[in-house]
């Protein structure tokens, strides 16, 4: 009996030493950020809304054309739009869908990163002439840097490919799933959605610069006029502002209700910023140190990309889930 009762209470204490001891269950990652599933409209939208075509992603102004390039599917297509009447006067056939479109320059060519296709594709403005160059896997997002070199965000491969004159010169490894580029000189920044991170590099140099957080789900960036990086926070329903030299956040501008699509208007110094749990775009002027909102539209639904004229500062809003464009007419 004296042995039953010592080792009874024995067993019982190592069970519960066992059960307080069992490993939690880690989280499951997030992930890369996507844009809110936009809700049915509660407003009409701003100014005038046309028809375009299917899934209507990647949009991009040319102020010496006037020509609005567009990226649409079924079948994969570039529209070069006239700014006046919203109507296309060109398609341009890819080889894959984009979703996103950037100029090399005033007056073109338009970087086509052709995500299925493993291509980035330069368009020339305004006769709608390709050249094709085969880079690494699913190109998300691609900016030419000053001397002339584009910078492709492999977002599948987490790999950069470095393109000169229609050739890839170098690949980079040090990304895991990039996606939004923007270049400021010979710098380009590349947003990872996988690593939730900034990363900075000298282009010319193949040379990684610098790395930071960049927030709770990072997606895409722009380069304002006073030579910082902004970049949508989307997770984090924030737009965060980076100084480049050097790379660090500088502050955080809260905007409520996922935002995704960036254009900046380089005369009013305005940043563009679609929210696409609202059905709403945002104006956020950049002129001084802090972001301040200056203007506030209802939108089509499922606004994923803007696009912005600075020459007259109307803003281009495209549908995905529609495929409308929205014009509205800010000053």
């Amino acid at each position: 009996m004296r042995v039953t009762a010592v080792l009874l209470p024995l067993t019982l204490a190592l069970a519960g030493c066992s059960g307080a001891s069992a490993p939690a269950e880690a989280p499951e990652p997030l992930g890369a950020a996507e844009p809110a599933d936009s809700p049915t409209l509660m407003a009409e939208p701003a100014g005038t809304v046309v028809p375009l075509d299917p899934d209507a992603e990647g949009m991009v102004f040319d102020p010496v054309t006037g020509l609005l390039a567009v990226a649409v599917r079924n079948p994969n297509r570039l529209l070069l739009v006239d700014e006046d009447t919203g109507m296309p006067v060109r398609e341009v056939p890819l080889p894959g869908h984009a979703r996103h479109l950037q100029l090399a320059a005033p007056g073109g060519p338009v970087l086509v990163p052709a995500e299925d296709s493993n291509s980035l594709v330069e368009v020339a403005l305004p006769d709608g002439g390709t050249t094709v160059t085969p880079v690494g896997n699913y190109p998300h997002d691609a900016a030419r840097v000053a001397t002339g070199q584009v910078l492709v965000a492999d977002e599948k491969g987490g790999t950069l490919s470095v393109v000169t004159d229609g050739t890839v010169t170098q690949r980079i490894t040090s990304q895991t799933q990039p996606a939004g580029v923007a270049a400021l000189g010979d710098v380009a920044a590349v947003v990872d959605v996988g690593a939730f991170s900034l990363t900075t590099y000298d282009v010319p140099a193949g040379q990684l610069v610098d790395v930071v957080d960049a927030g709770e789900g990072p997606t895409h960036l722009v380069a304002d006029t006073r030579g910082r990086f902004l970049v949508a926070d989307t997770r984090g329903d924030a737009v965060l502002t980076f100084s480049a030299d050097p790379l660090r956040q500088t502050a955080r501008y809260p905007l409520p209700g996922t935002p995704y699509g960036l254009a900046y208007d380089t005369t009013d110094q305005v940043l563009w910023v679609t929210l696409t749990a609202t059905n709403e775009v945002v104006g956020l002027s950049t002129a001084g140190d802090e972001l301040t909102e200056v203007a506030r539209f209802p939108t089509v639904r499922q606004p994923n990309t803007v696009a912005v004229d600075p020459t007259t500062g109307r803003v281009f809003v495209g549908s995905r889930a529609t495929g409308e464009l929205e014009l509205i007419d800010v000053r």
